[in-house]
């Protein structure tokens, strides 16, 4: 082998090397400390429990008893997100029943239910919850700051 040859395939060594440890560094934008905040995994995702908030058996009449049932309701996810335990929540259409979506920030099916259950809609059966591990990007542990800076009223 000549030492042009030795000295090109020792280049192209070096620089497959040098391509694979690059492949195993963070990008430039990833923030350790941040990564850890969230509880992130290597590919900045965690486990969570999505909560799917159904029609429960007993419909609370309109009046007081019903708004404050929900002004519980708020209180309590609001609770939930300062304890760092709600990292998601929101009502949906209410097709086939399905009326709102809590992601709980726990990956345990029986803390997830614990936790739920503390609400009034739950307690009043004017919900009923279906529970359902999930995995997805830590960054919706930010949510909460992110809609604080962009939101003129609270409910």
């Amino acid at each position: 082998m000549t030492k042009p040859m030795l000295t090109a395939m020792l280049t192209a060594m070096l620089s497959l090397a040098q391509a694979s440890f690059a492949q195993d560094a963070p990008p430039p934008e990833y923030d350790e400390a941040l990564a850890q905040s969230v509880g992130a995994d290597e590919h900045g995702m965690r486990s969570y429990v999505l909560v799917i908030l159904k029609t429960g058996p007993n419909r609370i009449p309109d009046g007081p008893e019903r708004e404050e049932m929900f002004r519980g309701h708020f209180a309590n996810m609001n609770r939930l997100a300062d304890e760092g335990k709600l990292a998601l929540a929101g009502p949906l259409d209410g097709v086939d029943g399905w009326r709102g979506l809590f992601v709980m920030a726990v990956s345990d099916l029986e803390e997830a239910k614990k936790l739920v259950a503390t609400d009034p809609v739950i307690i009043k059966g004017e919900m009923a919850a279906e529970y359902h591990k999930y995995y997805g990007s830590a960054a919706l542990m930010m949510v909460r700051d992110g809609h604080k800076r962009v939101a003129k009223k609270s409910f």
